[in-house]
C-alpha cells in the first residue's frame, strides 16, 4: 500500500516524533508498564504504515462482499438492513417462554433465539429422575412435539427466523421444528432459523453429551444433509467458538478451534459426497465479544479472511456463499459481574459496538443481571434498546467497515490471521493432513482442554494479581449491596410439565411411536439418515428421552477421560 520511499520518509518521521514530543512525555511515565487486551495479546503504543508495510490490499483487505470478505460479507452490509437483533429466551414452561417471546418481539426484536433447561439439553425427558431440580431452571423445557406447539403458538415461523441453543439432541428439536412447519402448512424450504447442533465443541468445551464424538459427528452430517434437500434457508449448524471463549480461551483460540470444527464438519460432508457448494453455504458461525474491542474486530476480520481463503485453496469452493463466513456474535456472558450489575450494561454495549464494526450478521446482547439469574423482562428491554440504540442513534450502522483501514485494526488482523492459522495448521497435523481427524484427535489427547485451560488460568492469575482490571470486582468496588430484583422460576414448573407428559403419553399411538423408534434403529444399523425417522418419531409425540435412547442403545455413552496436566 505504500513504496519504499513513503515509508523510509515516514520511518525518519517516527524517530523524529519519538525523540521531540513521545521522550519528553515518558519522563511523567505511562499508566503501566505493559498494555495488552484480555487475551493477553501485548499492544503497541502506536500503528503506523510501517505496521502494515507487506499489505495487499486487493489480496487482504479488498471490498466488502468480495473476497477475502475482509470488509464483511455483503456489499451493503447495515446500510440494506441492519443485523438481526436475536436476544436469547427461555425458562420454565413452553407457556411461560411463549409469552416473552411474543412481549420481545412487540419489543421490536427480529429474530428469536431458544434456551432450553438442562434434561432437554442432555436428551433427558422431565420425568427421568436425572431431571429432577433442573425442570425449565435454565431454559424450557420440551419432552415433545406438543411442547414445541404451545412454544411457538401464535407465531407464525415463516415469518420469523428462530435459532436453538442445543447440541446432544440438536436433530430431535430439529424435527420438531420441522413437524411445527408441516402442522402450519409452511414449505419446509421457507422456514429460516438456526441450529447449533455443534457437537465437536462440546467435547472441547461446553461438556454436553450422549453418545462418543464420532458417531456424534456422522448424525450433524446427517442434518446438513438433509438440510441442503428439505430446508435451504435453515441453517443446520452453529459452529459455536463462543463456548470455547466461555470456557477461558483467548481470542486467538475461539476463533482456531471454532473455525478448525467448521472445516472439520466440511470434511466429513465431502467423505459423504456431498458437493462443497452445497454444504459451506449451510454452515453459519457463532463467536463471543469480549471487552477488547480492537482485538475483537480483529479476530471477525481475521476469520473472514481465512475462511474464505480455506475454503478456495483447501476445498475448492467456487460459489461467493461457499467462501463468505457468516457469524452470530453474543456479548460475553464471562465478562459479567455479580458485583455492581449496572456496570454490565457498560460492557455489554462496548462487547456489541465491537461485533457491529466487525461486521456480525446477527447479534445477542447479554442481559446486566445475568450473573444473578435468568434475565427479567426489564434487563432484557434494556439489552435489546442497547442494540437499537447502536443501530438507529450512535453512526456505527452508517459505514461499511468503518475501521478498514486503519493502521492498527489492519495491524491487529494480520496478527490474528497468522496465531489463528499456526492453530489450525497444527491441528490439520495432529490429524495428518485432515483437519476432522486432527479435532478427533486433540479431542481424544486432551490438547484443547489444555489449551483453554492454561489460557483461563493465566487470566485469572491477572485478574487476582491486579494486572486485568475488573471494575467492581479488584477496583472500584463498593460495600453497598448492589443486587438486582431477579427472575425466579415458578417451582411448580416440574409438576405441570410431568402432567402435560403424563397426558402426552396416554393420548398418543403407543404402537405407532414403537414403530417409529424401530424405524430409527433400523436407519441406524443399515447407516442411513437419521433424520427421516426422528421426524417420523416426532410426529406421533415420541419423547425427546425415547428418540435419544435408541442412539445411546446403539452407541453407548461417552466417558471422558482425564488427562494428566
Amino acid at each position: 500500500m505504500f513504496d519504499e520511499r513513503e515509508l523510509a520518509e515516514i520511518s525518519e518521521q517516527r524517530d523524529e516524533w519519538e525523540t521531540e514530543t513521545l521522550d519528553p512525555s515518558l519522563e511523567r511515565g505511562e499508566r503501566k508498564e505493559r498494555f495488552a487486551t484480555v487475551s493477553n495479546h501485548e499492544v503497541d503504543r502506536l500503528y503506523t504504515p510501517e505496521d502494515i508495510a507487506d499489505i495487499d490490499f486487493e489480496a487482504d483487505i479488498g471490498f466488502p462482499g468480495e473476497e477475502p470478505y475482509t470488509r464483511g460479507a455483503y456489499p451493503t452490509m447495515y446500510r440494506g438492513r441492519t443485523w438481526t437483533m436475536r436476544q436469547f429466551a427461555g425458562f420454565g414452561t413452553a407457556e411461560e417462554t411463549n409469552e416473552r417471546f411474543h412481549y420481545l418481539i412487540d419489543e421490536g426484536q427480529t429474530g428469536l433465539s431458544t434456551a432450553f433447561d438442562m434434561p432437554t439439553l442432555m436428551g433427558l425427558d422431565s420425568d427421568d429422575p436425572m431431571s429432577i431440580g433442573e425442570v425449565g431452571k435454565e431454559g424450557v423445557a420440551v419432552d415433545t412435539l406438543r411442547d414445541m406447539e404451545i412454544l411457538f403458538d401464535g407465531i407464525d415461523i415463516s415469518e420469523v427466523s428462530t435459532s436453538f441453543t442445543i447440541n446432544p439432541s440438536a436433530a430431535v428439536i430439529y424435527a420438531m421444528y420441522l413437524a411445527l412447519a408441516d402442522e402450519q402448512d409452511i414449505p419446509r424450504e421457507e422456514i429460516r432459523g438456526t441450529l447449533q447442533n455443534d457437537m465437536l465443541k462440546e467435547y472441547i468445551a461446553q461438556k454436553e453429551w450422549v453418545v462418543p464424538p464420532r458417531p456424534a459427528l456422522s448424525v450433524v452430517t446427517d442434518t446438513i444433509e438433509f438440510a441442503i434437500d428439505e430446508t435451504p434457508k435453515f441453517y443446520p449448524v452453529s459452529v459455536s467458538g463462543y463456548h470455547i471463549r466461555e470456557a477461558g480461551s483467548t481470542a486467538a483460540q475461539e476463533a482456531a478451534f471454532t473455525l478448525a470444527d467448521g472445516f472439520a464438519y466440511t470434511e466429513d460432508c465431502l467423505d459423504r459426497g456431498l458437493d462443497i457448494d452445497d454444504v459451506a453455504p449451510l454452515l453459519s458461525f457463532f463467536f463471543n465479544s469480549h471487552n477488547s474491542i480492537f482485538e475483537e474486530i480483529a479476530k471477525f476480520r481475521a476469520s473472514r479472511r481465512i475462511y474464505a481463503r480455506v475454503m478456495d485453496e483447501w476445498y475448492d469452493a467456487d460459489t461467493p456463499a461457499a467462501k463468505r463466513l457468516k457469524f452470530h456474535t453474543q456479548t460475553a456472558g464471562q465478562s459479567l459481574t455479580a458485583q455492581q450489575p449496572l456496570n454490565n450494561i457498560v460492557r455489554v454495549t462496548l462487547q456489541a459496538l465491537a461485533g457491529v464494526l466487525g461486521g456480525t450478521q446477527s447479534l445477542h446482547t447479554n442481559s446486566f443481571d445475568e450473573a444473578h439469574a435468568l434475565p427479567s423482562e426489564k434487563a432484557v428491554r434494556v439489552a435489546l434498546r442497547t442494540q437499537q440504540i447502536i443501530a438507529d442513534e450512535s453512526g456505527a450502522a452508517d459505514i461499511v467497515d468503518p475501521l478498514g483501514g486503519s493502521f492498527a485494526i489492519e495491524a491487529l488482523t494480520n496478527e490474528m490471521e497468522a496465531e489463528i492459522m499456526d492453530y489450525i495448521e497444527e491441528i490439520k497435523a495432529m490429524g495428518d493432513g485432515s483437519v476432522r481427524d486432527g479435532v478427533l484427535e486433540g479431542i481424544d489427547q486432551g490438547y484443547f482442554h489444555r489449551e483453554i485451560q492454561d489460557a483461563s488460568y493465566e487470566y485469572q492469575q491477572r485478574v487476582e494479581d491486579g494486572d486485568e482490571v475488573v471494575v467492581g470486582v479488584n477496583k472500584y468496588v463498593i460495600e453497598e449491596n448492589t443486587d438486582p430484583d431477579i427472575l425466579k422460576i415458578d417451582e411448580g414448573t416440574r409438576e405441570k410439565q410431568l402432567d402435560r407428559l403424563e397426558q402426552v403419553k396416554a393420548d398418543r399411538d403407543d404402537a405407532a411411536v414403537e414403530e417409529t423408534l424401530e424405524a430409527l434403529s433400523t436407519a441406524i444399523e443399515d447407516d442411513e439418515n437419521v433424520m427421516p425417522s426422528i421426524v417420523d418419531a416426532v410426529k406421533e409425540y415420541a419423547t425427546m428421552g425415547e428418540i435419544m435412547q435408541v442412539f445411546e442403545d446403539h452407541y453407548g455413552s461417552y466417558q471422558e477421560e482425564v488427562t494428566p496436566v
